[in-house]
């Protein structure tokens, strides 16, 4: 180890749509809490972050209001992720630590801008980094997932997070062939209200609908095909007085159908653009599912009758951004932070 390293804070971040974790080289991931941010409105002042501030969503009174800074896998807005990086960074770095460098890899969706990737650098500049660099989130979770990425042999990883899914075939250390769409988990729960209202005339929010996607969601039937139900509140559509309604999880199914398509399509697409060498070493070793959206009932089971290709969920879905992030420090030394963002914020 390095003298920069060992007087360095090594931080990995899945900077996700709904969550936010963090992943400290020593101590493991030590954050892992909702992307969302309650401020003052007119000053600007942090009132909660995280679990807490997600409480207040669609609930604060008009001098609050609760946002989530990122949609779709990228910054929505950058000072309210700045503000939220830097918050959950002092939970975890003690202030004696604070003469530390600290140093982020940030996982982020392969499909995104060349603007909206300085965007991430640059609130985790201005949240305290020194050093900033950015891992694609297919390559971050296969490296979380325990993959050997450096293996001269193909491995295929879908990571589905809340505001993208990202497929990517991995071989000698990089990505060989990826895809991306801004479709997770996020589609999943706005599918299902949109479903919902067209079906029952119930309008319920989004909160619902992820209780319904988490509970009773499924992509497939299982073999006795059981049926379970979920009770769910919101306002009637046409009267707009306060309703109840059982909804099953054949509906639930039915209402995700088009979105777990687009995401086996996209699956699909990546295999076929695969080298044969690599997929032929893909169907022995199959296909590994990381993120949120990977704990969908069933899908895993959907993807293998699609592809008739072994897939397996990571034992560790939700964290293998951050962790594979955090551990790419080992992995890749160098920090190729863009350095005209330091000299635009120096100025």
């Amino acid at each position: 180890m390095g003298v920069f390293e060992r007087f360095s804070n090594d931080i990995g971040i899945d900077l996700g749509t709904c969550n936010t974790l963090i992943y400290v080289r020593g101590k493991g991931i030590v954050v892992d809490e909702p992307s969302v941010v309650a401020v003052e409105k007119g000053t600007k002042r942090v009132v909660a972050v995280g679990a807490e501030a997600k409480r207040m969503l669609y609930k604060t009174p008009g001098n609050i209001s609760a946002i989530r800074p990122m949609s779709d896998g990228v910054i929505a807005d950058i000072d309210s992720t700045e503000k939220m990086i830097k918050y959950f960074i002092s939970k975890v770095i003690p202030r004696h630590q604070l003469f530390k460098s600290t140093r982020m890899k940030i996982g982020i969706p392969s499909c995104i801008t060349q603007v909206e990737r300085r965007a991430v650098i640059e609130a985790a500049l201005k949240a305290g980094a020194k050093e900033v660099d950015v891992i694609e989130e297919s390559l971050a979770a296969a490296i979380g997932a325990q993959i050997k990425i450096d293996e001269p042999a193909g491995h295929m990883i879908c990571d589905i997070g809340g505001g993208t899914t990202e497929v990517s075939v991995i071989s000698l250390g990089g990505m060989v062939v990826t895809n991306a769409i801004r479709v997770g988990g996020d589609k999943f729960d706005e599918a299902i209200v949109k479903y919902v209202l067209k079906n029952h005339n119930l309008k319920i929010g989004l909160q619902a609908a992820e209780r319904l996607k988490k509970e009773i969601g499924n992509a497939i039937s299982d073999k006795d095909n059981t049926i379970e139900t979920m009770e769910v509140r919101g306002n009637d559509a046409i009267t707009g007085l306060p309703k109840r309604l059982e909804i099953d999880n054949v509906e639930v199914r039915e209402a995700l159908k088009e979105t777990v398509n687009r995401i086996v399509d996209l699956i699909k697409q990546t295999l076929g653009e695969t080298p044969p060498e690599l997929a032929a070493d893909i169907v022995e070793r199959g296909i590994i599912m990381s993120g949120g959206g990977a704990l969908l009932k069933g899908l895993d089971k959907l993807v293998q009758k699609e592809t008739q290709v072994p897939v397996f969920v990571a034992d560790n879905p939700l964290e293998c951004v951050a962790l594979g992030a955090g551990q790419a420090f080992e992995l890749f030394r160098d920090m190729s932070t863009d350095r005209s963002i330091y000299d635009n914020l120096n100025d």
